[in-house]
């Protein structure tokens, strides 16, 4: 029986497939399969009867998730509930993937899994009432919460500075917002260790865990990193000069929290996931697209 990725065509997704295709792992992008869909959703799910789950579908642009909110709500609340009942229906697990925006960042420590949430916006909001959704709906379920994901495939944090330092743009990052970046490799090679324990028969813990990269850094902190290993790789011919500046002097449409950081305790200690270093993930998706080039 298969894995069965919804949002093979995001950045998460298409590292799955990838390094999941000696695994059985059959990839669907959103055009494939609308998950607001409910009526497609059964469809898909009786045609592959899957053994695993994989959701990496996602409305993920937390500002114009604002000035659309009924449709994040439809893809990040709606869709994941139609997703759980279907997995409930035929008997498959779920692993799941939630977002620290689903905290306010008022609690100036790293969150664990027990913490209240409490969105700021509404992307983290629908990310939240998901979660709520598939936990009523379906047993059988991982949620790993991640943070600031970064790829080699897709747009991201990190294709955006090296193109801006690369047109010679003045660079201005905020610097009193804190986060764990984590890489969509470790993120896509966590899930399918654990959609392969769960094809051999393992009945996992199930439940929320929080999956962050390491160290907590700040996005000013995250861009000089990124523009001094593009450098030393050859990818910029110097390191350009960030400026740090607050929240408030880069105004979003949406509200971010200024202390994000997840716990990853018990993702390590239950699951057996350690989390990763996105040093070393950062180092090989500039890597990749230097070999590339």
């Amino acid at each position: 029986m298969s894995i069965l990725v919804a949002g093979a065509g995001g950045q998460l997704g298409r590292e799955l497939v990838s390094r999941g295709a000696a695994l059985g792992v059959v990839g669907l992008d959103h055009g494939q399969w609308d998950l607001t869909d409910p009526t497609t959703t059964d469809r898909i799910m009786a045609g592959h009867r899957p053994q695993v789950v994989i959701n990496a579908a996602a409305h993920t642009a937390v500002d114009k998730a604002e000035r659309e909110p009924a449709l994040a709500l439809a893809v990040n609340r709606d869709g994941v509930g139609h997703l759980a009942q279907a997995c409930a229906a035929r008997g498959a697990a779920l692993l799941h993937l939630s977002t620290c925006y689903v905290f306010d960042g008022a609690k100036g420590a790293p969150y664990v899994e027990d913490d209240e949430p409490r969105p700021l916006n509404v992307y983290g909001r629908s990310k939240w009432e998901g979660e709520r959704l598939l936990r009523a709906s379906l047993t059988r379920h991982l949620t790993l919460r991640v943070s600031w994901v970064f790829g080699a495939q897709g747009d991201n944090f990190v294709r955006t500075m090296l193109r801006l330092a690369r047109e010679g743009r003045s660079l201005r990052v905020v610097a009193d917002q804190v986060g764990t970046p984590t890489p969509a490799g470790a993120i896509a090679g966590a899930l399918l260790q654990l959609a392969t324990r769960i094809q051999g028969g393992e009945e996992l813990p199930w439940g929320t865990y929080h999956y962050p990269g390491g160290p907590a850094t700040t996005w000013h902190g995250f861009a000089q990193a990124i523009l001094a290993e593009a450098h030393e790789l050859g990818l910029l011919d110097s390191t350009p000069e960030v400026a740090a500046i607050d929240s408030g002097d880069y105004a979003t449409p949406a509200r971010r929290p200024r202390h994000s950081v997840l716990d990853g305790t018990r993702a390590r200690e239950v699951l057996g996931l350690a989390p990763p270093d996105w040093r070393t993930g950062l180092r090989e998706v500039l890597s990749a697209w230097k070999d590339a080039a």
